[in-house]
């Protein structure tokens, strides 16, 4: 069975690899603004959710970046204020699977400097909880 701090890692990466089609698609003409979005909303959501899991914290399925965002910040582990709007891009998640209308627009670069943030955000997250748990190790020895 997997760790919590592998489950961390785990969502991290595909938080990365959202992250990295968010940016590859930015400036694609023939691409949506829902696309984009989509891509920036799960960059964010499986950084939060890998903060979480590496910190030991069960969180819901759940798409909702602002639900996330209030379990992390109760859990001690506030996102960054660059972060503060960034639940504008929940919309996305469903929209485009589910909802006949497009969500109102994020700004694509927007949508992609937050989910930046939300990976450069978990990995200094991550890393801590790491230390935290050799130095945890070291002192069970």
């Amino acid at each position: 069975m997997a760790s919590q701090l592998d489950l961390a890692k785990q969502l991290l990466c595909r938080a990365a690899d959202d992250e990295a089609a968010a940016k590859a698609l930015l400036h694609v003409g023939a691409v949506t603004d829902v696309i984009v979005g989509f891509h920036a909303q799960q960059g964010v959501e499986k950084s939060i959710k890998a903060v979480l899991a590496a910190n030991g914290v069960d969180f819901p399925f759940s798409h909702d970046i602002g639900r996330l965002a209030a379990l992390a910040s109760k859990a001690g582990h506030p996102l960054p204020n660059a972060l503060h709007s960034a639940d504008e891009l929940s919309a996305y998640a469903g929209a485009l699977r589910y909802e006949p209308d497009d969500p109102e627009s994020v700004d694509r670069e927007t949508g992609l400097r937050w989910a930046t943030t939300a990976v450069t955000w978990a990995q200094a997250q991550i890393e801590d909880a790491e230390e935290r748990a050799a130095a945890n190790d070291e002192a069970a020895d």
